[in-house]
């Protein structure tokens, strides 16, 4: 009985430390995601992708398409100027652990092999966003649409990762988006894929 009492205590203490801590985060990050409008411009644009692709009526179709150039480079350059911004948080706060869970306040014990910066990370995502959207990888319209779309899902993936854990980020893109952090990672450009393997893993 006494057992019982001290796991649920400590259970009860350990969820108590991560939701503190898992707040702390979302309101760093919210902090400085706060001047944009990243999250409305990502849903605006994937929505927008699977509208293009269904559209019948060419004259449409390049409208649309049009319209989603434009928010493109919108959404590319806003999230640069939240990857600088957020470069200048300091390291500590910037560790994320490549656990798969969350372990509230670990990061200073957890050595350096299981950390990795999240300002690296959304300077990566900066970077792939940026060269899509500038057309330097020069794909077919589909294929385009496609990649950004993974781009965008593994850069929110991201987002979750910092703010909770590895597992609930893959949770909720699997729920939200119906696809796996494996499927999102296959559909990024080579270069994301080989750059966010080597800082995450």
């Amino acid at each position: 009985m006494d057992l019982l009492i001290a796991l649920v205590a400590a259970f009860i203490v350990f969820a108590l430390l991560r939701g503190r801590e898992q707040a702390r985060r979302i309101a760093l990050l919210g902090q400085v995601l706060g001047p944009y409008r990243i999250e409305p411009m990502l849903e605006s644009l994937t929505e927008g992708y699977l509208r293009w692709l269904y559209e019948g009526d060419a004259e449409r179709r390049t409208q649309i398409w049009g319209t989603l150039a434009t928010g493109e480079q919108t959404l590319a350059s806003q999230f640069s100027r939240f990857a600088a911004d957020f470069a200048r948080v300091p390291a500590p706060q910037a560790q994320i652990s490549k656990l798969p869970f969350a372990l509230p306040y670990a990061q200073p014990l957890l050595p350096g092999r299981w950390l990795f910066d999240a300002r690296r990370l959304f300077e990566l995502h900066a970077r792939a966003i940026e060269a899509l959207a500038q057309g330097s990888a020069g794909l077919p319209d589909k294929e385009h649409a496609y990649r950004m779309t993974a781009e965008l899902y593994l850069m929110q993936h991201s987002c979750h990762w910092f703010c909770r854990s590895k597992a609930v980020a893959s949770a909720r893109l699997l729920a939200r988006h119906r696809c796996s952090h494996a499927q999102v990672l296959a559909g990024v450009a080579p270069d994301t894929r080989r750059d966010y393997e080597a800082l995450v893993r």
